[in-house]
């Protein structure tokens, strides 16, 4: 079961015929992404900054939504042209467990148990770690009800749309 998945900011993570991309249109809509609300860029700032990470400006969010048995598989975020950008990822609704391992697919993996309200930051020499979500459990939250909503990828001014 795949995870449902929009944006907001500046730019959107998207497929495109040559793989993925950032651009600042929404393909479904031709119109530009939803601002990123300032709770966000406020959010992910602080978050950064506390990880060590002062500088940090976001211009994109990712908005992965997780359903009961939806998962993310281990992959790595090297799409973006900063590297140098932390990856901030929000949790709420749902708990899941987000697998963080290493440079390669098949590196020993560590299992985080994420909750509602949870905040991870990395960047550095693990931003390139592979990393996913294990298939959602059923379950329900007080707040969002059954979905886990994961605010995720946000990153700086720096990151470059590709056409």
């Amino acid at each position: 079961m795949s995870v449902a998945m929009t944006n907001c900011g500046h730019l959107g993570w998207t497929t495109h015929r040559q793989g993925y991309l950032y651009s600042p249109i929404d393909p479904q809509t031709n119109k530009p992404w939803p601002a990123m609300p300032q709770s966000f860029h406020h959010l992910c700032q602080r978050a950064a900054t506390a990880a060590g990470y002062p500088d940090f400006q976001p211009d994109a969010c990712l908005i992965n939504r997780y359903v009961p048995g939806a998962k993310l598989s281990l992959h790595q975020d090297k799409d973006e042209p900063d590297l140098r950008a932390p990856i901030v990822s929000v949790s709420l609704g749902l708990p899941a467990i987000f697998q963080f391992g290493g440079l390669k697919r098949n590196d020993p993996l560590k299992r985080l148990l994420l909750e509602h309200g949870d905040v991870v930051v990395w960047g550095g020499e693990s931003r390139l770690f592979y990393h996913g979500i294990q298939p959602l459990k059923v379950g329900g939250h007080p707040l969002t009800t059954e979905p886990n909503v994961d605010f995720y990828g946000f990153f700086t001014r720096n990151t470059a749309a590709t056409t």
